[in-house]
């Protein structure tokens, strides 16, 4: 397994409904394009942007060949989400992804019986990343959305030894104390950042990547602040940071995953509605979210 290091933006991509809710795998070649034009290189699919726990395994495994297909012959690389609540569902996800030939995997926690100790996590991800031995495996830490809220460098320390092809923990998750406690770790863990609304912290404590949802539709904000930041200019940095903060904001108003599907279609990139439980919103709303948006700048923002 070679070791991986995610640099700059990689986008967790939305995963396509008709709008009878079925798949419309149709769509990610539309999408792939959009985010090779926007600057990024590396799209993470079928994690919490792309609603994972509302697919069934089928569908999981055909939006991965999906994106491999459309990825082929093209600088787009990906990285597939494959955790489950199931640990033999989400081992055979990974092996598939490794079999279509994913640039790496990721797994969340189970988090219905959730593991309670280091131990227990390791026991779970030693089991998800061994189906796919020769890729890198990423924990994907996000206690926000799990309930699973434990020490990372502990798991970084132990894991190791379970875990061989065990490259680093996207970390969706602001706990900035332990995030630098992993970076100076001996072992060289790849870290990329999950906090969008906030990466600029993440970079001044060295940071390299950085995987969120926002960068499918606001990838010109993001790339101005990582420039900004590599030149010094940390003015420029924390101006683009909080248009990052104000489109959160909007977006959340609404309800975030409807209204972030709902932005993709604004900009021609119709990846159709949110499933149940996420709610979507009405015509009158989608209406006032785009007068909302224009009244923050939020399309002058994506300007290149």
């Amino acid at each position: 397994m070679t070791k991986l290091s995610l640099k700059g933006l990689v986008a967790a991509a939305h995963t396509p409904f008709a709008a009878d809710g079925s798949l419309n795998l149709g769509i990610v070649e539309k999408q792939a394009k959009h985010l090779l034009q926007n600057g990024i290189s590396v799209a993470f699919i079928a994690g919490s942007t792309g609603e994972s726990h509302s697919l069934n395994v089928e569908e999981r495994r055909r939006l991965a060949v999906r994106w491999l297909e459309v990825a082929r012959g093209t600088p787009l690389k990906v990285i597939v989400h494959v955790g489950s609540n199931c640990l033999t569902d989400a081992r055979a996800l990974a092996a598939h992804a490794q079999q279509i030939g994913a640039l790496a995997v990721a797994a969340l926690a189970p988090n219905y019986f959730k593991p309670r100790s280091i131990a227990g996590l390791i026991d779970c991800c030693a089991e998800i990343a061994a189906g796919a031995p020769e890729l890198p495996f990423y924990f994907y830490d996000i206690p926000a959305m799990t309930g699973v809220s434990l020490p990372m460098p502990e798991f970084l320390a132990q894991g190791k030894e379970r875990i061989p092809n065990l490259n680093g923990i996207k970390w969706t998750n602001p706990d900035l104390y332990n995030y630098q406690l992993c970076r100076n770790m001996a072992g060289a863990f790849d870290l990329p950042w999950g906090n969008d609304e906030y990466l600029l912290a993440a970079l001044a404590l060295g940071a390299q990547g950085a995987v969120g949802s926002t960068y499918n539709f606001a990838a010109p904000v993001y790339q101005r602040l990582l420039k900004a930041f590599a030149v010094g200019d940390l003015d420029a940095a924390r101006q683009e940071q909080f248009c990052s903060v104000r489109i959160v904001q909007t977006l959340s108003n609404y309800g975030y995953m409807g209204a972030a599907k709902t932005v993709m279609t604004m900009l021609g990139v119709d990846v159709g509605p949110a499933r149940l439980p996420n709610a979507n919103l009405a015509e009158a709303q989608a209406t006032a979210l785009r007068q909302d948006l224009d009244r923050i700048g939020f399309f002058d923002w994506l300007k290149q």
